[in-house]
């Protein structure tokens, strides 16, 4: 997943939600329509694109430890989020799973 397309795609997969862009065009937000919050960020940053995900605080270490392009958020609370660079050095697989848990944790 490299594509600010894929993202939103299966972002808006994952049930009840729309996407909204409250601050200009770059930044794309996922939104859950039962509570309006936003499980996913998506920008375009330095010529890649990037994504903002909430995560438990006992995991935000675990996946910056484990993938290079994944550090602590961008313009957001560090303990909560991260984000992922889309470079290619994070697995599909792990990128999908960090968006499930972030809407999981805003589903709440």
């Amino acid at each position: 997943m490299k594509t600010r397309e894929e993202v939103l795609g299966f972002a808006l997969s994952l049930g009840d939600v729309y996407q909204d862009a409250p601050f200009d065009a770059n930044w794309q937000l996922v939104r859950l329509k039962k509570n309006r919050k936003a499980f996913v960020f998506v920008y375009d940053r330095e010529g890649v694109t990037w994504i903002n995900v909430k995560c438990r605080p006992e995991m935000t270490g675990f996946w910056r430890e484990g993938f290079e392009g994944v550090t602590p958020a961008y313009h957001m609370n560090k303990t909560h989020w991260n984000t992922v660079i889309l470079d290619g050095s994070v697995p599909e697989d792990a990128v999908k799973q960090m968006i499930e848990d972030s809407f999981e944790l805003v589903d709440r």
